[in-house]
């Protein structure tokens, strides 16, 4: 029986109702959601910290409430408490009502947990910075990998969104008058953007990618890429990606080589063709081909030929589409790329030296590499407007010249070894200057151009030494009569290095002599081992020992002036003209 006040009628809770959903069966439902959510790895976690909706605060405030309620429902029932009378919420209506909340929110933690991971975007950006900047400074290399692979699904927003700096500066050069409405502070998205890019540049965090997650790298590098937007706060990230890739020999750089070293990635390679063969790119961010000094100086040949190799898929688009444009980054990599013969020196009187050394392994990369820039070149075809000599002091040089010196620096380098003979001659003639101008080596026109301009190069250095002797142009020098020789041979079919040949020849018998009283030291310097002067007959001896077949030693003689005996002040000018002669043009050119 029931009481009625008014319209209002009270009965007693059936407590024989139907019950499917009560106190015990959530007690069970949650027993499983919070086992789910303790053993719950740091990926899911990550999902969940970084959904569009406070996922954890609205779970405990639907979970508490529900639990409330049924608790409530269960001590109504059992106690028969009155409810009214006639309303469409009956019990079981009641209790579906409880249950469908609690499956809700069950449903809506397993859907970005599971089925649709969030990504950044204006609803969670905070969150997302907040729950990553976590993870990056606590630094479990565990949960980085696990973070960096979730950072692939968020790349193309975090593109979307972040500060192009290109189009930045190009709305800054427009008129501020015409602009004064729309000074507006960016959105809280594009800004936190701008921070998580410059947040995952962190060097554990690359070294997580690059180990396990390089499809994170190739998301971010593709949409770069198909955006065009290459002013993105990307540059450190790209530098740690580069150095962490090359000191790790499990890296895609080293897995994307040749086809018939990598199959099909060898040939497509995915994530090296989206990092480096876009020149533009790689020039706007300004790090992609930017090795860490501190580490490069400890390559071995394996890191180097990685570098040279993606320094070529630059360059190949460079060669293609921004050829007669200055190239920071590709001029730089040439830097680097030739300072790997630098140890060079370290070999100079070593004896029984391994064919797999690391400083000789490095100068055939380096050789290697300038053959196949060459054969780059020789594909595109000789630009019409090349010039072949430059003659201006400030010289619009191209990456034919770039190469020249390359070459240059590679025998300046070969010049530091000197002995023993058949050493000095293997790495000098047979490694360095026999792969550069060997009859059946870089003979195409871009080939032909660039050994031109190292001849040139040579014998400017050479003829330098007349006003000012030093080293280099004596090693260079000396480089140049042990591969060359002390005879010009009519017949040799090397017609190209004949007319240098022939210069250097006729330098050295000019100016031995005189260079030999003026300074000994660098006199000895022009000479490798094998190579004597006599000064009592005034002529250089190249001795060729007993050896193999040949009894006695040979000498090959090669008679040179005797010297002016004007004082040197005469023939070099002294350090004070110099300073007069320079004062002298700047007050010239300053009229």
């Amino acid at each position: 029986m029931g009481n009625c006040y008014g319209f209002i009628c009270l009965v007693p809770f059936e407590e024989n109702s139907t019950k499917f959903f009560g106190f015990s069966e959530l007690l069970a439902g949650l027993a499983l959601m919070v086992l789910a959510w303790t053993t719950a790895d740091a990926r899911y976690k990550f999902r969940i910290n970084t959904a569009p909706l406070p996922l954890q605060g609205i779970t405990f405030t639907v979970v508490g409430a529900v639990g409330i309620l049924t608790l409530l429902t269960d001590l109504w029932r059992a106690e028969q408490w009155y409810v009214l009378e006639d309303v469409y919420v009956t019990s079981s209506v009641w209790q579906a009502i409880l249950g469908s909340l609690f499956l809700t929110t069950f449903l809506t933690w397993a859907w970005f947990a599971f089925i649709r991971p969030p990504i950044y975007g204006k609803r969670n950006c905070k969150r997302y910075a907040k729950t990553l900047y976590r993870a990056i400074l606590k630094g479990d290399p565990i949960e980085l990998a696990i973070i960096a692979d979730e950072l692939t699904y968020s790349a193309e927003s975090l593109i979307h969104y972040a500060t192009n700096k290109d189009e930045y500066a190009r709305f800054k050069r427009i008129k501020k008058e015409k602009y004064s409405s729309l000074k507006t502070k960016p959105h809280q998205v594009i800004t936190v953007a701008d921070d998580i890019l410059l947040l995952i540049g962190d060097k554990r965090f690359c070294h997580a990618i690059v180990e396990s997650s390089p499809v994170t790298a190739l998301a971010f590098f593709e949409q770069i890429g198909d955006t065009k937007k290459y002013g993105v706060n990307i540059r450190i990230f790209a530098r740690n990606i580069l150095n962490e890739a090359l000191l790790n020999k499990n890296s895609f750089l080293y897995h994307e080589a040749e086809v018939y070293e990598s199959g099909l990635i060898g040939y497509h390679k995915p994530l090296s063709q989206a990092m480096f063969s876009n020149h533009k790119m790689v020039e706007r961010i300004g790090t992609l081909l930017d090795p860490n000094p501190w580490s490069s100086d400890k390559w071995g040949s394996d890191q180097w030929k990685c570098y040279c190799r993606i320094t070529l898929m630059t360059l190949t688009d460079y060669v293609e589409n921004s050829f007669w444009d200055h190239s920071t980054v590709l001029y730089s990599a040439k830097m680097h790329i030739e300072s790997a013969t630098s140890d060079l020196y370290k070999v100079n009187g070593v004896t029984n030296i391994s064919w797999h050394d690391n400083t000789l392994s490095c100068l055939r990369v380096v050789v290697h590499f300038i053959k196949d820039a060459v054969k780059i070149l020789d594909q595109r075809g000789v630009p019409e407007y090349l010039v072949l000599r430059i003659r201006e002091e400030y010289r619009n040089e191209t990456f034919y010249d770039y190469l020249a010196e390359m070459i240059y620096n590679v025998i300046h380098s070969a010049s530091m070894v000197r002995s023993p003979v058949s050493q000095c001659w293997w790495i000098q003639h047979n490694s360095v200057w026999g792969e550069f101008f060997n009859l059946m080596k870089m003979n195409g026109e871009a080939g032909k151009i660039v050994r031109f301009k190292v001849r040139r190069l040579i014998y400017n250095e050479i003829l330098q030494m007349k006003e000012f002797p030093n080293f280099k142009g004596a090693r260079i020098l000396g480089f140049c009569l042990n591969v060359l020789g002390l005879t010009v041979k009519e017949q040799n079919i090397f017609q190209e290095g004949k007319a240098l040949h022939k210069a250097v020849l006729s330098w050295t018998k000019k100016n031995y002599a005189w260079l030999h009283s003026y300074n000994p030291n660098v006199a000895e310097a022009c000479l490798v081992e094998g190579f004597t002067y006599d000064e009592v007959n005034r002529r250089i001896v190249k001795t060729y020992p007993a050896e193999g077949l040949r009894r006695e030693p040979k000498h090959v003689y090669f008679y040179v002036d005797a010297h002016e005996s004007d004082d040197y002040r005469k023939r070099v000018p002294s350090m004070s003209s110099i300073l007069k002669r320079w004062a002298s043009q700047v007050r010239s050119s300053t009229k």
